[in-house]
Formats: structure tokens, sequence, C-alpha cells
């Protein structure tokens, strides 16, 4: 018989370890951590997973951090990218986005709520559980996995495809406010060649100006913008050009080759083959012989490991009936006598390789808000590391009761 979760104990131990949150989560923003140089923060990580008491940590070949709580027979996985985007122009920043800064009420700092947060809670989630020997009939898997800003879904591709871990579900612990997010739309990184012919810039009419042929596709791709699928949930897909590139001999020549680059996200129902034949099919696209491909991301991790994938992140979500959202409905109304908050992400997260491509589902529920990502004067809220950590402790029990069902 699965074992009930002390709420109310749970909750009170939350809040004892608020003050070594705060700690932990300000060491990590410490430490400059983007894409691929990551490997100082997985030590600060693996030193406190250590330090309260985790069964087992590891650190696999790509360099995600992986760390073990029970012996249980399900598996239950939590995950945070442990990467940061860049700082931006630092003259847009209040403080030091390395130092950062802190309060009764907020903590900031690059990673604050990208998402250094949710492993700050999930860490002493893993305190809570050890304390109230709560972890006897299930594993807890706490990742903190690289590259997502890069590529998101990478990591947990290698960690399904290589380590050959399935877990029964995957809490990710984005950014939501804490809120319950059951989906996202996908995306997808297309490119757009065109070709053209140099000659000196005194007689344009001796060459064939390739940004020229550029400029009709814009247009067009501008209003196919306005024309993409729309779903209830998740909303409408989306296009935007978010790069441009030339060639050209000098200053005082034509143009000999000009190349875009698209964000495309996809809602519910879009696919990936669709995105590019409806670019391929625009008018001047056809006439400028355009080349409309998706790119590859092949750069190394920071322990030189090189997995190639496409540039394709698939459109996911759960049902509102899932047992994942009953589950995590379940733990937030036993712990604050109240309903949560059922939505979605805007962005992008890990979940679209763990259920965009590989069918494990994936529920979130995180501390910070989604407007905080990449933003100057990131921040996040202390109470929502209270809120979570409390949260993380009591779903893997949660779950067991609803499979008792």
């Amino acid at each position: 018989m699965a074992k009930q979760v002390p709420f109310e104990m749970v909750l009170e131990k939350a809040y004892q370890y608020k003050d070594e949150m705060t700690r932990f989560l300000r060491d990590m923003i410490a430490i400059p951590s983007e894409s691929c140089d990551e490997k100082l923060v997985v030590q600060c990580i693996k030193k406190e997973m250590e330090k309260v008491g985790f069964d087992k940590v590891e650190i696999d070949p790509m360099g995600n951090i992986l760390g073990y709580i029970g012996h249980g027979p399900h598996l239950i996985a939590m995950d945070a990218h442990i990467d940061t985007v860049g700082i931006g122009n630092i003259k847009n920043w209040n403080f030091d986005p390395y130092q950062g800064m802190e309060d009764d009420e907020l903590i900031g700092g690059r990673g604050a709520s990208d998402q250094e947060g949710g492993m700050a809670s999930m860490v002493y989630a893993g305190k809570i559980i050890k304390d109230l020997g709560l972890e006897d009939q299930y594993t807890l898997l706490v990742t903190g996995t690289v590259q997502e800003e890069d590529c998101d879904g990478l990591c947990w591709q290698y960690i399904i495809e290589q380590s050959k871990i399935r877990p029964e579900f995957v809490v990710s612990t984005e950014p939501t406010d804490c809120q319950i997010y059951r989906g996202q739309r996908g995306r997808m990184e297309i490119r757009v060649d065109v070709q053209g012919i140099s000659c000196h810039g005194s007689a344009p009419e001796r060459g064939d100006n390739a940004i020229f042929k550029m400029g009709p596709i814009l247009n067009e791709l501008k209003e196919l913008s306005n024309h993409l699928g729309n779903d209830d949930f998740l909303g409408k897909g989306t296009l935007t050009v978010s790069e441009i590139f030339f060639t050209s001999p000098s200053r005082c020549a034509v143009a000999d080759s000009c190349a875009v680059s698209i964000d495309r996200r996809l809602t519910w129902g879009e696919t990936w083959e669709g995105a590019l034949d409806e670019i391929r099919a625009l008018p001047a696209v056809k006439a400028a012989n355009a080349v409309v491909s998706m790119y590859n991301y092949e750069r190394p991790s920071y322990t030189g490991l090189v997995y190639p994938t496409e540039c394709y992140f698939p459109t996911w979500k759960v049902e509102e009936d899932h047992i994942t959202v009953k589950t995590l409905s379940k733990a937030y109304e036993g712990l604050f006598n109240k309903k949560p908050v059922v939505d979605k992400w805007t962005f992008s997260t890990n979940g679209v390789s763990i259920m965009g491509r590989h069918g494990i589902p994936v529920i979130g529920f995180g501390p910070g808000k989604e407007p905080e990502a990449h933003a100057p004067n990131e921040k996040t809220w202390k109470d929502h590391l209270v809120t979570c950590a409390a949260m993380y402790a009591a779903i893997p029990l949660s779950y067991l009761g609803e499979l008792k069902k």
C-alpha cells in the first residue's frame, strides 16, 4: 500500500530549507555556465547533492548530472537544464548578473528563473524526502542537463537513447510561476539560401543581386506568418526571420549570395515536413530557385562529446485528465488547500525530446516566470523555491497514490 504524503511536514521542511536553497541558487548563479561551458556549475551541483544525502550521483559522458534518491521500482525523473544564455548588453542590467542580488523576496542573476532555481528546489526536495523517509517505493532521478539553450532536448535524447533511461514520467522544472504546465508548441530552425552573381557595383545589371532576390521572399514569409495553424490550447504557429547573411566581394560589388534563418514555432497538427513545404511553395522562393533546409546541431558538449541532431523540436502535450496532471493537482491541493492553475509554456523545453520524440509524459512545475527568461535583471522569488521544493517532495508519493486508483 502506498504511503500517504505528510503534506504539513513536507511544507514545514521546505520553509526550513529556504535559506539553504537561496544560498545554493546564488552559488550557481555566480558560476557563468553558458551552453557547452557547464562543467563548473555541474561540479557545484554534485557537491550539493552529495552534501544533502543523495544515494548516488553520476556525471554522464555528455556532462549531464544525474542524482538518485531511493531504490524503489517506479522511476520518476525531474529535470532542470543548468546552462544559461549570455548576459547581453551589460548596460541593461541594474546589478552584476553573476554576483547577483538578493532582498527579502527576490533573488536576481543570470539563471535565476531560467532555470537554476528549479535545480535548487529539486536538490532540497531530495533532502526533504530523505529527512522524512518517503523514498522506499520509488526511485527519484534528478537531472541537471546541459546544452538546452543551444539545442533543447538534445541532453534527453542522449539520456534516453544512449544511457537507456526511461522514467515513467518527467517533471520539467522550467519556470511556470508555480502553475502546472502540460504542453508547448514545437519549433524548428530553417534556412533559406539564394544564389546570385557578383559584378562591379557601378554596373549592377551585369550581375544577379542575391539580396534583391531575397527581398520578395521576406515579404512572402511575413505574409505566410499570418496564415499558420492554430490550436485551442497551444495557440497558433508562428514564423519570424531571426538572422540574415550575405556574401559579396566588397561594398562596391553586387552580393552573390544571401541567406536567412527562420524561427518556426509549430502548433498541434503542424509537421516539420509541412513547414518546409509551405516555404518551398512560395512564388518568390520558386522564382529565386532558393534552397530551403533545416539546420543541424553538432556542437561538442563541455566533455567533448558530439551528438548530432537535426534542429527539429516536436510539439507535445498531455491531456487534461492525464495521470501526471492529476498527480500534480493532488500534490498542490494537499500542500496549499487550493486548486492549481493548469496552462502551457510559450517557449520550448526539454519536453521536445522526452515527450515529443520518445513519448515519455512530461509535466511542468517550476519556480520563476517565463518573461524573466533571457531578460536583463533576471530574477526569481524565494517563496517559489519553497513552493516547488514542497511540490517535488510530494509528487512521487502522490503519483503512486494515483496509480492505485
